[in-house]
């Protein structure tokens, strides 16, 4: 009996890719407003929190390209059957 599309194993592995890409975007949010907090209030230096921010805008866009990359080839394999 053949598997449902949905349950295939590179289906599987592109729930867990956007699974990984969400758990990054929400902790990433949650620590880079942590950290600019913190930093706030131990009256850290500009340039650490550039660091901060230049980190945190790093790990958002990995995740959107997972993202896309997902995306894309759902739509791929969407139009090849």
């Amino acid at each position: 009996m053949p598997q449902h599309p949905e349950h295939s194993e590179t289906e599987r592995r592109r729930r867990g890719q956007i699974r990984l890409a969400a758990i990054v975007m929400a902790a990433t949010m949650v620590i880079w407003m942590g950290a600019s907090f913190l930093g706030g209030q131990l009256g850290l230096p500009a340039r650490f929190a550039f660091l901060i921010d230049l980190a945190a805008i790093a790990a958002l866009v990995w995740a959107l390209f997972v993202t896309y990359w997902v995306w894309k080839a759902r739509r791929e394999d969407a139009s090849d059957g």
